[in-house]
């Protein structure tokens, strides 16, 4: 048997493992299938997706390693990489409270507040198809149903779909479709969205790689470009997830889509514990 330390956290309920390096290699197993074996919710810790710290950058103060809950990488994260701030600074693998992350989606900053949570520069959306990437008509049909669909990038691909309500059932029927839909070529997280009022949204995720989780960050930022884009709302938003709450702020517009977007949300640890393996 073999003891690694694990630390769960989670950004409204959207979950993590995250282990250091020299955690990983006691465990003798690539970083994909121990994300497997650690993420299992019946038996492992449970989470949607495993962080490790990368140390040895560059060009950025830190960097990470992430996986999703069946393996497989991931370019960004958006409640994770609060989380990761949140640890990295804690555990002292930074020694201050803004700083820079080499992700597979790029650099991101993020800075942590006076008030616990953490504020993060997701850079500028890519609303370019073959960047998305994206092909074919911004209608598709899904089983009983065509759907007006926004694509964008926030470093990985979304879908928005706007709708009158009932968010969670949209997501659960029609996101496990359309995650894998040919106009994707990568696949895609699937957001369904209600606007509240100009400056509030609820939203349900269905994630590429991960299913049904409880908040997805950039697909909050995702729907707030498209919403923005679409005259739905003001450049401030409150996005409501199944999880909690995170804030989005995009000066964005349909002449000047290359604003950064700024994200606000809580970073939660759940436990430290050894996991056997």
């Amino acid at each position: 048997m073999t003891e690694i330390k694990v630390t769960k956290m989670h950004g409204c309920g959207n979950d993590f493992v995250i282990i250091d390096y020299d955690e990983y290699l006691k465990a003798g197993m690539s970083m994909s299938d121990l994300a497997v074996e650690v993420c299992d919710r019946h038996f492992g810790v449970g989470a949607d997706g495993m962080f490790i710290p990368k140390l040895d950058t560059e060009n950025t103060d830190i960097g990470w390693y992430f996986y999703n809950n069946d393996g497989t990488t991931a370019q960004m994260c958006g409640n994770g990489i609060r989380c990761f701030a949140k640890y990295a600074y804690d555990n002292k693998l930074v020694d201050k409270k803004e700083f820079t992350v080499e992700t597979l989606a790029g650099v991101v900053k993020p800075k942590l507040l006076e008030d616990g949570t953490v504020k993060v520069d997701m850079g500028i959306p890519v609303l370019e198809d073959e960047k998305i990437p994206f092909r074919g008509d911004r209608k598709i049909s899904v089983i009983d149903k065509i759907f007006d669909i926004n694509p964008v990038s926030m470093g990985n691909p979304h879908c928005v779909i706007f709708v009158g309500g009932a968010t969670m059932d949209y997501a659960v029927k029609y996101g496990p479709y359309i995650e894998k839909h040919s106009n994707f070529p990568e696949k895609t997280n699937t957001e369904f969205a209600q606007i509240i009022s100009k400056n509030e949204i609820e939203m349900s995720v269905y994630e590429r790689g991960c299913g049904i989780t409880l908040a997805c960050g950039t697909g909050a930022c995702a729907t707030v470009v498209a919403s923005i884009l679409n005259n739905l709302t003001e450049n401030k938003v409150k996005v409501n997830l199944p999880g909690g709450s995170v804030f989005v702020e995009w000066q964005g517009s349909q002449d000047n889509k290359k604003e950064h977007v700024f994200m606000t949300g809580p970073a939660t640890y759940s436990f430290v514990a050894d996991y056997i393996l």
